[in-house]
């Protein structure tokens, strides 16, 4: 089961909802609206900024190699802030080097899964891999069809599970058939739906999602698998802001850090303890 069970509360009133935080009015709200409020995502990053000697505090990793992953229609530049944490965290940072993300298709995935068996004959490690958005499907992709040479997979708001009833927004499909296929998510749904990607890989491996994640809903962004190899963790904020969002930060540094061999669930420790302590609250809530 999930740290952060995904859950639906039932429909509140306007009143009740003043005191509730935004992740669990989320639940209730309208994908259209959620969509709007993405626009959140540039007050994520001054967050970010204001948080950074806290963020100095987190966890350090061992050197091992870690490979970055672009979302859809975003390249490396989009990865920059985490690229520079994780690098000041002790991790041999590596972006995936292939320009803008137009979309997964199989010739993208080899050459992934190329990146990742050549980066661990050339350092001898086992290389972590987190990937933003589509960059996840990516990520958990070559986790599966290269599990040893992979040390764990973290996914940020990644489509795992592709819904065709429950499409992402208009804007977002009207990019995918301009720059991918126009057959439109679809093309990715038959590709990443196979029996294999349906679960988590072989290797440990996380998905962090967000309640108002307005471009990817949390069903689409979790996975089942046992606990003791897997685990979906919910975090407050935008879609579009999971990579520069400060406790997506935190988590990922804490996941690298943990030593080979030796993965566990997520226990909130440090700094911002009390930020997941409340949010696990929520989902306890009435």
């Amino acid at each position: 089961m999930a740290r952060f069970p995904v859950r639906t509360s039932p429909s509140v009133s306007a009143k009740s909802a003043v005191s509730r935080p935004l992740e669990l009015i989320g639940r209730e709200l309208p994908r259209a609206l959620l969509s709007l409020l993405e626009i959140r995502a540039p007050l994520e990053f001054a967050v970010l900024i204001a948080t950074l000697p806290t963020l100095a505090r987190a966890a350090k990793g061992d050197g091992h190699p870690v490979l970055l992953l672009p979302g859809f229609a975003a390249g490396d530049a989009t990865l920059e802030p985490l690229r520079l944490f994780l690098k000041s965290r002790n991790y041999d940072v590596e972006t995936w080097g292939l320009g803008k993300n137009v979309g997964f298709n199989r010739r993208y995935a080899k050459v992934i899964e190329q990146k990742v068996r050549y980066l661990h004959h050339k350092t001898g490690k086992k290389v972590s891999l987190v990937g933003w958005s589509l960059g996840g499907v990516f990520a958990f992709y070559a986790a599966h069809v290269a599990p040893e040479c992979v040390r764990t997979a973290i996914s940020l708001g990644s489509p795992l599970r592709v819904n065709p009833d429950h499409p992402p927004p208009q804007s977002v499909l009207a990019m995918y058939r301009a720059l991918e296929n126009p057959q439109g998510t679809l093309a990715h749904a038959a590709h990443s739906r196979s029996k294999a990607m349906r679960l988590p890989p072989p290797a440990p491996s996380t998905c962090l999602y967000s309640d108002t994640d307005g471009i990817v809903p949390p069903h689409q962004a979790t996975l089942d698998g046992d606990p003791k190899n897997h685990e979906n963790i919910r975090v407050p904020g935008s879609h579009s802001g999971l990579g520069v969002n400060f406790l997506v930060l935190w988590i990922v540094a804490d996941r690298l850090a943990l030593p080979e061999g030796k993965w566990k669930p997520f226990k909130p420790s440090g700094a911002f303890a009390r930020a997941f302590r409340r949010l696990d609250a929520t989902d306890a809530a009435p």
